[in-house]
């Protein structure tokens, strides 16, 4: 009892902390978190900036003089396409959120085997998919792109969303957290009746909640800027299929000649 009391003091006092060192801390964490948040300032500042002002070099960090000026002339371009911005951005959502719950789905399912059912081969199929993370998406393209020829699904949103499906990153991080649940839990819900999939459903689906969240996240913004490379523009050929990126990445190249130009007659 005497060394219990011990022991809890000293972790007490340990953990505790001087008001001088809280206003370091402090100090130290708000310094980090201005550090970051500078590019999303510098973001909204450049929006507000006018034509003149955000063209000059080097650049300012603050906006001198605010204008709403650009996201009028961005209503004014889109409202001349044929294509509606509606349908850009029901495009964008509908390719990344299927995408995303597809990929979930189905790298969960594939992952649940590998890691708690006793499977011939499994090792080497894990280690296949290990393999694969080394291949950037430039290697992939061409047989992609021959695999969603032989379906038949170019020019639609599925050559955008089955290359989703399949990603290997899913399944390895899904893998590495369901290996660390205790297999004595999925014994003792065998031996209440359960099934596989009620046990897969039920308690390892709730107990790698972190994994899924952040496998929702980088699967979410990788689909949400696809479409304007070179995968999205072999796949998709229609104006009405294209995505938001696609579309932001026409501007900006437009926008990069507008700036050629006006900065032509200056530095004569």
């Amino acid at each position: 009892m005497k060394w219990t009391i011990k022991w809890r003091w000293r972790r007490q006092k340990k953990l505790n902390r001087s008001f001088s060192m809280d206003i370091v801390l402090f100090l130290l964490l708000a310094s980090v978190g201005v550090f970051m948040g500078a590019p999303f300032v510098f973001m909204i500042s450049t929006a507000l900036k006018p034509l003149d002002e955000l063209f000059l070099f080097p650049p300012t960090f603050i906006v001198r003089s605010p204008t709403l000026d650009n996201f009028y002339d961005l209503i004014l371009i889109f409202s001349n396409t044929w294509v509606p911005l509606s349908r850009y951005m029901f495009n964008t959502i509908f390719v990344a959120l299927t995408g995303t719950v597809g990929h979930v789905i189905l790298a969960s399912m594939a992952a649940y085997p590998l890691a708690k059912l006793k499977l011939p081969g499994g090792n080497i199929l894990f280690m296949i998919v290990v393999l694969s993370l080394m291949f950037a998406s430039q290697v992939t393209s061409i047989p992609n792109y021959l695999t969603i020829s032989w379906l038949g699904l170019l020019n639609s949103y599925w050559a955008l969303i089955f290359p989703a499906f399949a990603t290997s990153l899913g399944l390895f991080l899904m893998k590495q957290f369901m290996e660390q649940i205790p297999d004595a839990l999925i014994e003792a819900a065998k031996i209440d009746g359960a099934s596989e999939f009620r046990i897969f459903r039920s308690i390892v689906m709730p107990m790698v909640k972190p994994a899924w969240l952040t496998l929702i996240i980088f699967s979410f913004k990788g689909l949400w800027g696809t479409g304007s490379g070179a995968q999205g523009a072999s796949y998709i050929y229609s104006e009405q299929l294209k995505t938001m990126d696609y579309v932001f990445s026409q501007l900006l190249g437009e926008a990069s000649t507008a700036r050629v130009q006006w900065l032509q007659p200056h530095l004569l």
